[in-house]
C-alpha cells in the first residue's frame, strides 16, 4: 500500500495562489473558507535586495492526527493511504478539530455548519490523478504529491 503526503518547497513559491483558487474550485468551498493558503513571510532584506518569501499553509495529513482524536463524531479518519479526511455529513460543526490542528488548516463553514480541511483531493487520487493544488497547477512547481511504499 502506498502511503501519500504533500510535499511543499516553500523556496519556490512566489506567491500566485493558484493553488488556492484551484482548490476553491475544485471543492466548491464556501465564501470565506480556504483549504490551503498562501501567505506572505516578508519582504525580507538579503545583500541590499528585497526578496519576497512564501508559505503555503494546508493540512499536512498527520501521522497521528490530533484532529480525529479530537472529533467527537468520528468524522475525520486516516485512511490506509494516509489521507486524512473528513466525512462531512458527520460533521455536527462544533470546532473541536479546529482547535487541535496544530496547522491551523481546518475551516468552519458557518454557513454549511460544518468544518472543512483539505481531504488531499482523494477523488482525484483515487482516480490515478493529482491534486487540484499540485503539479498540474502549481505554476512555480513548488506543490507535489508525493507516494512512498510502505516498505520505504
Amino acid at each position: 500500500m502506498k502511503q501519500y503526503e504533500l510535499c511543499i518547497d516553500h523556496e519556490l513559491c512566489w506567491g500566485c495562489r493558484t493553488c488556492e483558487v484551484a482548490c476553491k474550485q475544485e471543492m466548491n468551498s464556501s465564501e470565506g473558507v480556504q483549504l490551503i493558503r498562501v501567505q506572505e513571510d516578508g519582504p525580507k532584506e538579503e545583500e541590499g535586495k528585497l526578496r519576497f518569501v512564501f508559505h503555503v499553509s494546508v493540512c499536512r495529513h498527520c501521522e497521528v492526527p490530533p484532529c480525529a482524536e479530537a472529533c467527537p463524531e468520528g468524522a475525520i479518519y486516516k485512511r490506509e493511504d494516509g489521507i486524512v479526511v473528513m466525512d462531512y455529513e458527520r460533521c455536527t460543526g462544533c470546532g473541536t478539530c479546529v482547535d487541535a490542528c496544530p496547522y491551523d488548516a481546518i475551516a468552519l463553514d458557518m454557513s454549511r455548519g460544518i468544518a472543512q480541511k483539505c481531504n488531499l483531493c482523494h477523488h482525484r487520487v483515487d482516480k490515478g490523478l493529482l491534486p487540484a493544488c499540485a503539479d498540474n497547477v502549481c505554476l512555480a512547481h513548488c506543490i507535489h504529491l508525493r507516494a512512498v511504499s510502505n516498505n520505504e
